[in-house]
């Protein structure tokens, strides 16, 4: 993607899913410096995604540091957190997690796709069923009015979970990244999901060459037939070799403007829609 990142203005728009040091992989920024250039860009929110550790802890500090722009947290309930481990869940959720991700770089469908052999966590037993710990950590993000994010688990996982999620009472779940390859899912089955009521949340680095490598158009595509109403824009961004997380954003939103997406449809998915799930208004 090659669009002029200047331009685009990003006032009190959103990342809910942004990577940042410490980690364990190399990250091109640590959470005050990611913080601090969301703030400069005029932002409302930026939420921290590691795949390793709790992160509304770290968001706290800084959002004290950064007080100009919301930053907030989550867990992923990788090997790193127990796997589907409702104690994780409970106390990322009481240090006012605002995401719960399924399993990503732990999930046996990630690990298969590329190229792994050890076993990781499936969302469904031998008998097919959804595992137990699950309904209970729906329990915890009823309580909350927290989000469920389906992480990078298998679409037969994804169908199962979020049916499940939502006739548990789960108010808000959102599908990760569903053009990424590893996940792939169908325009026909994120248009049942969305009518289970699945959000759905499309990211820049899914476009980009050696990552998701999906045209752009794939993207557009799944917006226009699925819903703009649906849809939340995010980067995933933080890796080292790639863009910033804001102007990840500003190439994003850009190309998205281009594909004919108005300034109020980008607002949407950008601004408005993630504020709602992530409980800002």
């Amino acid at each position: 993607m090659t669009i002029d990142a200047q331009p685009v203005d990003l006032h009190n728009l959103i990342d809910m899913h942004i990577h940042t040091a410490p980690d364990v992989r190399p990250r091109l920024l640590d959470d005050v410096q990611a913080a601090r250039q969301a703030a400069e860009a005029g932002m409302r929110a930026v939420t921290f995604k590691s795949h390793v550790t709790c992160t509304p802890d770290r968001a706290t500090i800084a959002q004290e540091i950064v007080p100009e722009v919301r930053v907030l947290g989550g867990v992923v309930l990788n090997d790193a957190l127990g796997g589907l481990n409702p104690a994780a869940v409970e106390a990322a959720l009481n240090l006012r997690a605002r995401i719960v991700w399924m399993p990503t770089v732990s999930a046996r469908n990630h690990i298969v796709y590329h190229g792994g052999t050890s076993p990781g966590i499936s969302l469904l037993g031998e008998d097919g069923q959804l595992r137990p710990p699950l309904f209970d950590i729906f329990e915890l993000i009823k309580a909350h009015d927290a989000i469920l994010a389906t992480g990078h688990v298998s679409m037969d996982e994804i169908c199962a979970l979020v049916r499940a999620a939502r006739e548990a009472g789960v108010r808000k779940v959102v599908v990760t990244h569903p053009e990424m390859p590893w996940v792939d899912v169908p325009v026909a089955i994120q248009e049942e999901l969305r009518d289970l009521g699945a959000y759905f949340e499309r990211c820049y680095v899914s476009t980009l060459p050696g990552i998701g490598d999906v045209p752009l158009a794939r993207i557009v595509s799944d917006i226009r037939r699925v819903g703009i109403e649906s849809t939340v824009l995010a980067t995933d961004c933080g890796a080292a070799t790639i863009p910033s997380p804001v102007v990840g954003m500003r190439n994003y939103l850009a190309a998205m403007s281009a594909e004919g997406f108005s300034d109020r449809d980008i607002r949407l998915m950008a601004g408005e829609t993630p504020a709602q799930l992530l409980g800002l208004g």
